[in-house]
């Protein structure tokens, strides 16, 4: 491993920026509700996630990345995300899916580990093959680990999560060197699985078909596609101002989560819009960066797919707020409500600062 260096300040700033910009909009949401009941004061616990993952983040920053790479750790952390996907089907169901496992007055979300534990098994093996990603040696392993997580996240369901963790693993591959024909027979086999997922469920098929009209059915599941799109068109340019929304005042559903994106334009406009889009593509550079400039092909790798992961989750996000993807249920990391997400997005921070040590 290459001499340490100091850690990526512009990355660092980037982080804190994005976490202190998500309490302040965690704050504005939850503000309305917290006059009628202490108990839904989201503030409270996202400061405590936000709080619990500072403590992550200087731990991962300054353990070793290559810790990861150890062998015992890398298994260990997929068997440990596996079983917490196993154990959560057995929990009860909140908001007809069974995502969070209770406990006590907190939760954890177990997709939120897989996301953590797969990136680095998939960097480990093609660390292990010396980057010769057409081997089957290494495609068999990567994608029977990839398969059996995506079945038990939709099994949930959480369609979003699942599609997102096959993206970023396709993508990771790819980049690795991933010949043409692997990626030719992986969507002439993986489309009409998608496709047959997609409709042959009748809530997966209502938003899908909502998702294209959404007008057609505006009190069912084109309501909050069309609320969304009335908070953001009455943002303007400027926005109504810090804490004026009038579509969290329970007009938008999951408005502190899936459709945060959708409140910060609303009150702070396109400018504000524009300014989270600018900060995740500072982290898209200096993500990319630093595992462009990583000594090994475990801290390229273990960087690069950190950092499409949470870029191209902020991007779904931003997707399913504007109408232009489907209703996902994907939080935008750093910002949305979510202890288990933000922590695992700082933690995931970390090792990025992490590796951008030792560039």
């Amino acid at each position: 491993m290459a001499k340490k260096l100091a850690f990526d300040k512009l990355l660092f700033t980037t982080l804190l920026a994005l976490v202190a910009f998500g309490l302040v909009m965690v704050y504005s949401v939850s503000a309305p509700r917290s006059r009628t009941t202490v108990n839904d004061m989201l503030l409270i616990r996202q400061a405590m996630a936000a709080g619990l993952g500072f403590v992550a983040l200087g731990v991962a920053m300054h353990v070793p990345y290559g810790f990861l790479r150890k062998p015992w750790v890398v298994y260990s952390l997929l068997l440990g995300a596996l079983a917490l996907l196993v154990a959560v089907l057995f929990q009860p169901t909140v908001n007809q899916s069974r995502r969070w496992i209770l406990l006590g007055p907190f939760s954890l979300q177990a997709s939120e580990v897989a996301k953590l534990a797969l990136i680095p098994f998939i960097a480990y093996q093609i660390h292990r093959k010396e980057g010769d990603v057409n081997r089957l040696e290494l495609l068999v392993p990567v994608l029977f680990a990839l398969g059996l997580t995506a079945m038990l996240v939709m099994a949930e369901p959480d369609q979003g999560t699942a599609v997102l963790l096959v993206a970023i693993a396709a993508t990771m591959l790819f980049l690795a060197g991933l010949k043409l024909r692997w990626v030719t027979l992986a969507a002439v086999v993986l489309v009409p699985i998608a496709a047959f997922l997609a409709l042959s469920v009748d809530y997966r098929r209502a938003r899908l078909l909502s998702f294209l009209d959404p007008e057609a059915d505006p009190l069912g599941h084109g309501y909050q596609v069309l609320q969304s799109l009335i908070a953001i068109g009455s943002g303007g340019l400027f926005g109504l101002g810090p804490g004026q929304s009038v579509q969290k005042l329970y007009y938008l559903p999951q408005s502190e989560s899936d459709f945060v994106f959708s409140i910060v334009a609303e009150e702070l406009g396109l400018l504000g819009g524009l300014a989270v889009l600018a900060g995740f593509s500072l982290l898209l550079w200096r993500g990319l960066r630093a595992g462009l400039r990583a000594p090994d092909l475990f801290g390229r790798h273990l960087a690069i797919g950190i950092t499409l992961l949470l870029v191209v989750q902020a991007l779904l996000n931003v997707g399913v707020a504007t109408s232009l993807l489907p209703t996902t249920g994907v939080p935008l990391p750093f910002i949305s409500y979510g202890g288990s997400s933000l922590l695992m997005a700082m933690i995931m921070g970390g090792i990025l600062l992490n590796i951008s040590e030792h560039g």
